[in-house]
């Protein structure tokens, strides 16, 4: 784990603004081959599963209005920051209501394993968001049922009305 002060810093193109810049020294140890993906704790909260990603001048990693929110994080103030590279197999933990569905349903994890490492991060992390456990279950349900009847090819408007059918059950 490497330890640093950090700042945060925006870019003046997009919505996707504010990020904690990673200098070279740093990002190098933590990156190997294409696998960036880091778990990163600002001020001993944490970790926070995030990606390094690269400007034209530096490495960074991006801050959501939640993470700037709570931690009081503003262009003008260092803090404490601690990165570590994220050896986990979807960037994020395995959340048990997904996991117990595949163990169950072997079609609907074999599409869940067809689909790319990006996509299946981000079906772990459309669970792993909502706190409440039995929001949880509806989310996997609906997704594990939305690979299956779309034969692993994802349709996000069709998972999204497959979210909200299973949210008002």
């Amino acid at each position: 784990m490497i330890e640093f002060q950090g700042k945060l810093a925006a870019f003046e193109f997009n919505h996707w603004q504010y990020h904690i810049p990673i200098s070279d020294e740093v990002s190098s140890q933590m990156m190997e081959e294409n696998h960036r993906r880091v778990l990163v704790w600002i001020k001993d909260e944490g970790p926070f599963h995030m990606a390094l990603m690269k400007a034209k001048e530096y490495w960074y990693v991006l801050v959501n209005q939640e993470i700037r929110g709570r931690f009081h994080l503003n262009q003008e103030t260092t803090f404490p920051v601690k990165i570590e590279r994220d050896h986990s197999e979807y960037g994020h933990e395995m959340p048990e209501e997904l996991q117990v569905l595949m163990d169950q349903d072997e079609e609907g994890a074999d599409y869940f394993k067809s689909l790319t490492p990006g996509k299946q991060r981000m079906m772990v992390y459309t669970v792993t968001k909502v706190k409440n456990p039995e929001s949880r279950i509806k989310k996997a349900l609906a997704i594990i049922h939305h690979l299956k009847l779309a034969k692993g090819k994802l349709d996000y408007k069709q998972l999204n009305e497959l979210i909200k059918y299973y949210n008002k059950l």
